[in-house]
């Protein structure tokens, strides 16, 4: 990075480490060694909740309220009125204190019941996934029940179909030179008999009912991967839940306000984000979302893609809107505590919801953070733990270095506001300069 004005480094700032399961030792370097089991299972419990755009609820407060009561019984969880998402706010009476909101987004990707055929088949919307990587699913319907606005049901048994067999696709579908249209998918319910539709209609199946993968996430077979469905973005909400455990279990930070937000409606436009940067107001917004891992995605080597790797650490994002006196934080944390980093690049827009302050209109310091995934918006996302927890690690250790800043007194907006760097002030280098 350029020189610019300084916001001077604080010495000895230790980053606290995960929880280990009962009778492991602690680990001073968690990035480098394999998530336990018991960790784990949190980050599953996470990921296999239900919670569609606009349905988050069984995430939120299903799975992260009893967590943070748990661990951070002394935070107040935000509530709104218009989705489910919340935030949880380690010093409810400071509002003026230096405030940094940290994103996750609870909302997943779905499908949506379309129409109701004559022989029973469910046509389907396909949302962001990719059609042909959908065929042969298995599948959870949850139906609003008509008789009881409000309460739902869940159907299993489901899978998405489009063509039905090889032997019914044209030629060009078959031998690949031609692909599957959204339109073709139905969900396939192995209903038999007459008046296929009424049987249907019976369950009180609608248009606008929601579909999910199912997909519980498992260990991969490469070391310390894992692999499932919606990794895309339990992962960013896990990570908020556990930088808030850790901190709440070092006492809280003294002079940082810290929200972990759980955002609604990100893949529609981050707009839950939004609210909650423009009701909240804080001076220092942190995105947590999956990344590409460019270096395996197949069929794009001639685009020159930044080949971010899965399993080489946590990413973090350059250019849109992040604010290169945040990212120098993150970079000089990671550097003194050796958690392995990878410097993304983006044009216009994050991508995540470390852009929801700019679309708010507040004033924050703002960059994104994540981890390269494999195989984004499919039934087999696949990730690295290690990566993981290094987001983990590298947020608690900034929000540490932060509350240690200015002899222990913490950084001021003031200090942002003062820490842009200067182009005008960028000393020339020359070939063989080291």
């Amino acid at each position: 990075m350029i020189p610019g004005p300084k916001l001077a480094p604080t010495p000895g700032v230790r980053i606290l480490p995960s929880s280990p399961a009962d009778g492991e030792p602690m680990s001073d370097t968690p990035w480098t060694e394999s998530m336990p089991e018991e960790q784990f299972e949190r980050m599953r419990a996470m990921l296999a909740a239900p919670s569609p755009i606009g349905l988050e609820a069984a995430m939120t407060e299903g799975v992260i309220v009893p967590f943070l009561e748990k661990h951070c019984p002394d935070w107040k969880i935000h509530r709104f009125r218009g989705n489910a998402g919340i935030v949880v706010d380690s010093k409810p009476d400071d509002t003026d204190a230096f405030t940094v909101m940290v994103i996750g987004h609870a909302d997943k990707i779905r499908m949506q019941v379309r129409n109701i055929g004559e022989d029973g088949k469910i046509w389907i919307n396909s949302d962001s996934f990719l059609p042909v990587t959908l065929i042969g699913h298995e599948t959870q319907l949850f139906s609003e029940d008509p008789a009881a606005p409000g309460s739902y049901r869940i159907i299993e048994g489901g899978t998405v179909e489009a063509i039905g067999a090889i032997h019914f696709a044209d030629a060009a579908v078959r031998d690949g030179s031609r692909g599957l249209k959204p339109t073709q998918l139905y969900l396939e319910l192995q209903l038999h008999g007459e008046e296929r539709k009424k049987q249907v209609e019976s369950l009180g199946i609608r248009a606008g009912d929601t579909i999910l993968l199912k997909r519980p996430i498992r260990r991969g077979f490469g070391p310390d991967s894992f692999y499932g469905a919606y990794l895309d973005n339990g992962l960013g909400c896990f990570v908020t839940a556990e930088v808030a455990k850790l901190l709440a279990e070092a006492g809280g930070p003294k002079n940082v306000r810290y929200l972990g937000a759980f955002a609604a409606y990100e893949e529609i436009g981050r707009f839950g984000s939004r609210v909650f940067a423009g009701e909240m107001r804080p001076d220092v917004v942190i995105g947590v979302d999956v990344a590409h891992d460019l270096d395996a995605a197949p069929g794009v080597g001639d685009r020159r893609y930044t080949p971010n790797k899965m399993g080489a650490g946590m990413t973090l994002q350059v250019g849109a809107i992040v604010t290169p006196a945040l990212n120098e934080i993150f970079q000089q944390v990671c550097t003194e505590k050796e958690i392995p980093f990878q410097m993304t690049p983006s044009g216009r827009d994050t991508g995540t919801d470390g852009m929801a302050a700019v679309l708010a209109s507040v004033d924050a310091a703002a960059t994104s953070i994540g981890f390269p995934i494999r195989n984004m918006h499919t039934i087999s996302e696949s990730a690295h733990t290690g990566d993981v927890l290094a987001s983990v690690h590298s947020t608690v250790g900034v929000i540490q270095e932060m509350d240690a800043r200015n002899g222990g007194a913490g950084i001021t907006a003031d200090d942002l506001r003062r820490g842009h760097p200067r182009l005008d002030s960028a000393a020339a280098i020359a070939h063989g300069d080291a």
